[in-house]
């Protein structure tokens, strides 16, 4: 996966990213002896944000894609010349990026008129949903789930779900000896069942997935509870502690970490 570089701006500038040229050998990694090998499905991720793109490239490579990243619709459009894409993942955060409008820009184009588009949508501005159900582009209020923003992407490409043949019906995510079967809902410590509730198993999951993210609340209540529930701050830190006891029992090691004003963090194994 050809890498962004995050730069800071000069003075009190935002976060730029700054692209490196194509390279030659990237391009040609999935051919060995002129044979094509399968790819994975392209995306590519459209932000200003680098934990963002950090974050989602992470999801998107765990479900089995790869993902590049653009900070913006012209350097969108370069990519597209450049690489098959398969979908667009677009940070529709007011602050960064001009998600309506770079929409509107893809649709334009021969050549990424056609590609599906995911827009995620900053709490508070759920106004952008019309501009871009116009511009024919699905979106979602941060935050996500992970499943339901995958589920739709596959959907959208018409690819199975994860755990729905046999080769990934075996996969485990696994963060040092904490294991998680997403498809059979189940999580191992050092090989032993850890026993967890729905919202438990949901809450874990989002943690699983980026270890050593420190996630806020309303994060975990978005990845894990339906919508439309209200949950208070409270609840949050019921469940959290239900897990480390569930944790402690079957993998001492393990820690979530409390980031005081912030949120949550499961901890990365010592390497």
């Amino acid at each position: 996966m050809m890498g962004a570089i995050f730069e800071k701006g000069h003075h009190d500038g935002p976060e730029k990213l700054c692209w490196p040229a194509p390279s030659i050998q990237g391009l040609e990694a999935d051919q060995v002896a002129g044979v094509s090998l399968m790819k994975k499905p392209l995306v590519l991720i459209c932000s200003q944000d680098a934990e963002f793109y950090l974050l989602y490239s992470h999801i998107l490579e765990v479900d089995g894609f790869s993902s590049e990243t653009a900070d913006g619709a012209k350097a969108a459009l370069a990519l597209a010349d450049q690489r098959e894409l398969q979908a667009v993942v677009l940070d529709c955060d007011p602050a960064s990026i001009n998600g309506p409008a770079i929409c509107a820009h893809l649709k334009r184009e021969p050549r990424t008129t056609d590609l599906p588009i995911i827009a995620l949508i900053a709490p508070g501005a759920e106004h952008q949903h019309l501009d871009l159900l116009k511009a024919g582009v699905e979106s979602f209020v941060r935050p996500v789930a992970p499943a339901k923003l995958l589920d739709c992407l596959r959907a959208r490409l018409g690819l199975t779900k994860r755990g729905s043949n046999g080769v990934e019906n075996g996969s485990w995510i696994c963060c040092g000896g904490l294991e998680m079967k997403l498809d059979a809902r189940r999580v191992r410590g050092n090989g032993h069942d850890i026993h967890l509730g729905r919202i438990e198993f949901n809450v874990l999951r989002l943690m699983i997935e980026a270890p050593g993210k420190v996630f806020s609340r309303n994060e975990l209540i978005g990845a894990a509870w339906p919508a439309n529930i209200h949950v208070g701050e409270r609840t949050v830190d019921v469940h959290i502690s239900r897990i480390r006891r569930a944790l402690k029992t079957a993998l001492p090691g393990s820690v979530i970490r409390t980031v005081r004003s912030a949120g949550y963090s499961l901890e990365k194994p010592d390497d």
